[in-house]
This record gives C-alpha cells, structure tokens and sequence, in this order.
C-alpha cells in the first residue's frame, strides 16, 4: 500500500521560509499533568501572553481534539496511545508550518510521552509537567471528574484507577499550588521566550 503513497513535503515551501516569514522558531511546547492540575489554563495564560508579543501560535486541547479527531476514541490503554500518535502528528504539521504549537494532554505513562516525542522530535519538543498534587486536583475537580470516578461512573480514570507516572526528564517543572496561574504562565513564558525568538 505505501508504494502508491508519494508525499510531496520536499516540494513545499520549507519550514524555514516560514519561520522567517513568521519571525519566530517554531517549537511544540507538551504540557502533562493529572486532570485538575491547570495544564489547560496554564496553556491557554501562555498562548495570550505569546500572541501579545507577537507570536503566531496554535494550542491543542484534550477536550477540543477528543470532539474532532479523536471523537470515536475512549480511554482504554490503546485508544489513549492512538489519541497521542494523532495529536503528535498534527502538531508535528504546525510545527513544520512554522507554528508554535501548545498541546495539554494528561499523556499519563512515560511510553505515551515517547511517543509524542519521537513523533515531533527531540530537538523541538518542551516537556513541561504541571506538577500538581492528586488532593488539590480533587479538590478543584472543576468538571466533577474525579467525584465520578469515585463514584465508579468512570473507568480507567488516571490518577484513580489508571497509574499517572511522573515525567523522567521534563524541560520544566511547573508547581501550581505554590503559585499563582499568572506565575505559573510567567514561569513557563520566561523558559520558552529564548526558544522561540529569532536571533
């Protein structure tokens, strides 16, 4: 089947051209972090503060993408390694367009993250792991998923009865019951700033 598959990406404007068109270098920044941690909103505090400076950027979200790409997936084992290997391979696109690209994603186990990051590349993948203890994202469990889980009205909940490894080798470490989201947002902006800015 893949001798009739003839990708043309040689032939395309390169990611360069488009780098310097956008004025920026395009790097796929990958949140991980339990349900409740505040990936999603650390992720969307940065995207505003990146797009107020002049970045061109993209975030994909857990929720966004499981009601597009990912809607006929559940959350066994093998429907999150394929949630992963769709999500990568569309932010790879953003990045290769130039993109700065956001993803939250709880991408639970170290072999998920690999994944995302053999797909997108060592070179530009920032793991950042919003580190945040299971207590405090109960207590905020602002979409009432972990008093379900609980209650056994969902299975494979990670944290509760699907494992959460924490990340071996993150770029950065983010603790957000120490902070506040606007510190948390800073934090995060001043380490992917020097990544990200054309020199």
């Amino acid at each position: 089947m893949t001798e009739n598959i003839h990708p043309i990406f040689d032939q395309l404007v390169s990611r360069g051209e488009k780098e310097e068109f956008l004025n920026q270098r395009s790097k796929l920044i990958w949140f991980t972090g339990l349900s409740g941690s505040g990936k999603s909103t650390v992720a969307k505090g940065l995207e505003k503060e990146l797009f107020k400076r002049g970045f061109y950027v993209q975030v994909l979200d857990g929720d966004n993408i499981r009601m597009g790409i990912s809607n006929n997936l559940g959350f066994s084992l093998e429907d999150r390694i394929e949630n992963i290997r769709r999500i990568s391979e569309v932010a790879k696109l953003f990045v290769e367009a130039g993109v700065v690209t956001i993803c939250s994603f709880v991408s639970p186990t170290q072999s998920i993250r690999k994944i995302a990051q053999d797909i997108i590349g060592d070179h530009d993948h920032i793991g950042v792991f919003i580190d945040t203890p299971i207590e405090i994202c109960e207590k905020r469990d602002v979409k009432g998923l972990y008093k379900k889980a609980r209650a056994g009205e969902i299975k494979n909940f990670t944290g509760i009865d699907a494992p959460f490894e924490r990340p071996a080798n993150p770029n950065l470490i983010v603790k957000t019951e120490n902070q506040s989201i606007e510190e948390s947002v800073q934090q995060v902006l001043d380490f992917v700033l020097p990544l990200i800015t054309k020199k």
